[in-house]
């Protein structure tokens, strides 16, 4: 689909405009930007550094690293209001004799708590110009999905080694603020419902490609299955060889070089073009020779049925090939067993130990026992129950054989949108003033928005936060609904963006110590 009118990623740039740069505009000097890890990936998400030239920004440091000083020019802090940050504030006006920079504009991502703010009136008060709380704790991941860089709350959440501490408060409590900023960055104030979970506890130098928002092509194809990014990119560079009617027919890779030669105008929009089929041709190469078997077994296990409808009666004679097949790793081969075990609802515990037993996966046996700490039966005999979204019937949407699956959250947004979500499995924790009838005659927020209406008149926007990670079928469904329902566009985030690698691994840390997993930031 065609990017949005104005992405999160616009949305807070145009914030940090307006909340710092415009802020020091008055005073037309160069001035000097320091940023922690945190706003240094912030930004970088959201804008180049000739914007930040474009700002009267000459130069950009690292807070906590040792600098020259610069005694001459004013400097704007762009900080966590973390002691880290702090200290790296404060050690750069410790005395006015020795202070690295003229003054200090100071901008905090979010809340100072008292301690920290007394810290700097009491050390450097005197150099501080502007000191303000803009509220962004939240990254822009794409134009309709967001992160809050919090990789740690899937065990911090549901680890039963954190139930007798106050650990899962803490970070339910800080995800809740993240949120918020969030909210304030789209000028939003909405209803707010809820679900929990019950738990019992090629050859050459290579070169990195950087894949932006702003980058047209990228944002058209990023969510598309791969059979259809590869009739589209050569569709697209024929379009731009045609120009100048400089080949016929299909084009290679070292014709497209040659090709380059001759057009210096279309140099930089072939060569980013010649990207995406790379990276294209290299996801089928590792495609064909093993995963398209895999993948309809995934399929099969996942939906019930196979490619022709029929339903699948015997989900061990499925699951077999592909742990007898060598070329699969441990991780596809686990991946495999735990769609067999949801498929029927749980095993048997002797059932489970010869399949771990005969895989030779005992040391990574916890990627399929700790899902119990989720809710899943994975033994039979387990007193949890599963709870079962009702699936809506996509029988007669055309799909991808190898592609049949929908995300569960696609139905909850579509139900969210038709106000169709059960109030007793999603309750509301803060109420939208009318129905909202998905119509988007009525928004779903407390009060009219003085900006950004006139670019989605008579819409609406749903907000969707997953606690523990979202992968990226996920953030599709987003674009697919926002498509779909164009009176409603749909924004989703979550703590992380999950792969299929890594949830396995996240799912095994949660019976480990709390120590082995994460350590705090300061």
């Amino acid at each position: 689909m065609a990017p949005a009118v104005r992405g999160l990623k616009s949305l807070v740039w145009q914030k940090l405009k307006s909340s710092i740069f415009d802020d020091c505009r008055k005073e037309e000097e160069w001035k000097i930007m320091l940023l922690d890890d945190y706003t240094t990936k912030l930004l970088s998400m959201c804008c180049k550094m000739t914007d930040l030239l474009a700002e009267g920004i000459t130069v950009v440091e690292n807070v906590y690293k040792n600098r020259e000083p610069v005694p001459h020019m004013k400097a704007i802090y762009f900080i966590t209001p973390t002691k880290k940050s702090v200290d790296g504030l404060i050690d750069d006006f410790i005395t006015k004799s020795s202070s690295r920079y003229k003054a200090a504009y100071v901008y905090f991502t979010d809340f100072c708590p008292d301690n920290l703010f007394n810290k700097i009136k009491s050390s450097c008060a005197k150099s501080i110009r502007k000191l303000k709380e803009i509220n962004i704790s939240f990254f822009p991941y794409e134009s309709q999905v967001f992160t809050l860089n919090v990789p740690d709350a899937f065990y911090r959440c549901y680890s039963p080694t954190l139930e007798k501490t106050k650990d899962q408060d803490a970070v339910m409590q800080v995800m809740a603020e993240q949120i918020v900023t969030l909210c304030a960055t789209l000028d939003e104030n909405p209803g707010v419902r809820y679900k929990r979970y019950k738990t019992e506890g090629p050859a050459g130098k290579e070169r990195e490609a950087i894949l932006e928002e702003d980058d047209e092509l990228w944002v058209k194809i990023r969510h598309k299955h791969i059979a259809d990014v590869i009739e589209e990119i050569p569709k697209l560079l024929k379009e731009v060889s045609s120009k100048r009617k400089a080949t016929e027919g299909k084009l290679s890779i070292s014709a497209l070089s040659q090709l380059m030669k001759k057009m210096p105008h279309y140099r930089k929009e072939i060569s980013r073009q010649v990207v995406h089929l790379n990276i294209a041709e290299d996801c089928m190469s590792k495609f064909k020779s093993n995963i398209e078997r895999l993948c309809k077994t995934e399929q099969d296990l996942a939906l019930g049925t196979d490619a022709e409808g029929q339903k699948v009666k015997d989900s061990m004679r499925v699951l077999l090939p592909v742990l007898l097949n060598k070329s699969h790793e441990s991780y596809d081969k686990i991946r495999a067993i735990l769609l067999y075990i949801f498929s029927t609802n749980g095993t048997t515990q002797e059932n489970l130990d010869k399949l771990i037993q005969n895989v030779q996966i005992e040391s990574d046996s916890d990627m399929i026992r700790n899902w119990k700490y989720l809710d899943v039966p994975v033994i039979s005999s387990s007193a949890a129950q599963q709870h079962k979204y009702p699936r809506r019937d996509r029988s007669s949407e055309e799909t991808f054989q190898l592609s049949r699956w929908t995300p569960v959250i696609k139905d909850v947004m579509e139900d969210a949108i038709e106000n169709k979500l059960d109030s007793k499995e999603w309750p509301y924790s803060s109420q939208c003033p009318p129905t909202w009838n998905g119509s988007g005659a009525v928004s779903a927020r407390h009060k009219p928005r003085a900006s950004y209406k006139d670019e989605r008149k008579s819409s609406a926007r749903l907000i969707i936060f997953v606690i523990g990670g979202v992968t990226h079928s996920e953030m599709r469904s987003a674009y697919e609904v926002s498509q779909a329902y164009k009176s409603c566009e749909v924004v989703i985030g979550s703590t992380h963006i999950l792969t299929p690698r890594r949830l396995l691994d996240e799912v095994k840390s949660l019976s480990k110590p709390k120590d082995m997993v994460y350590t705090k930031d300061e």
